[in-house]
């Protein structure tokens, strides 16, 4: 039986990457001194490298050497990430966080069928407050398992913070689902042995999901249908709790 739902949060719960998180690193750039500039075709490669501070690292260290700065590196990215995080809160607390269709209403739905929700993202648990205020209040306290950020040492796509999750959401596999948006949480969330629904980003839509339940463009909304775009058939325009447990049903 279908007992937990757990989300990963950029792409997934939010469109974050490219008008969110893009922006602030480029705004922490710039508030630095530092000559770099990632525009949407360089950082959707860059997406390929999960974590920020691996990203920056992968950044200088490879892409662009030629301007990776004098000193300690390191401690430079570490500074890097902090001011990009502050910045993008700031961002995001000014201008709102833009929720993927359906989401409200799957976890409005699963929550009053008597689901459990978690959190499984590399993000850090600051960058969450702005998701926790887009939801509404309280939103923190409806998720019983947060995984973010350093939780744990091997980020996506190892299975590392959906182990994590599951413990603490003291469940097994099998009784959860989890919904991602890249082929990085695809594989980390199949590493943990967990069943995954992909709603695909811009940024994402070309990549593997060959080892999803089902993919799809969005959750879909009464006004809204979702496009079936691989994986176990679906007929109906949204995803709700009845139609994630048929997919499970039928996974098994």
């Amino acid at each position: 039986m279908l007992k937990a739902l757990i989300f990963d949060v950029d792409g997934t719960l939010a469109d974050t990457e490219r008008d969110g998180h893009r922006v602030a690193f480029n705004r922490a750039f710039a508030a630095e001194g530092l000559p770099v500039v990632w525009d949407e075709a360089l950082y959707g490669r860059l997406l390929a490298i999960t974590g920020g501070k691996e990203r920056l690292l992968h950044f200088f260290t490879h892409v662009r050497p030629d301007l990776r700065p004098a000193g300690d590196l390191d401690a430079l990215i570490r500074h890097l990430h902090a001011r990009k995080t502050d910045i993008y809160s700031d961002l995001l607390n000014t201008e709102g966080v833009p929720l993927r269709p359906g989401i409200r209403r799957l976890l409005t739905e699963a929550r009053d069928r008597g689901l459990r929700l978690a959190i499984a993202t590399t993000t850090t648990e600051k960058n969450l407050e702005p998701i926790w205020a887009a939801l509404g209040p309280g939103a923190r306290g409806w998720f019983h398992t947060v995984g973010a950020g350093d939780c744990v040492a091997a980020k996506k796509p190892a299975p590392d913070v959906y182990e994590y999750v599951l413990a603490g959401l003291g469940l097994p596999a099998g009784a959860c689902l989890t919904f991602e948006d890249s082929e990085n949480g695809l594989r980390a969330a199949t590493g943990a042995g967990l069943d995954t629904v992909v709603t695909v980003t811009d940024y994402t839509r070309a990549q593997d999901f060959s080892a999803a339940l089902l993919v799809v463009d969005h959750l879909g909304e009464p006004d809204r249908p979702l496009t079936r775009l691989s994986g176990t058939a679906f007929a109906g325009g949204m995803l709700d709790v009845d139609a994630l447990m048929a997919l499970k049903a039928a996974r098994a």
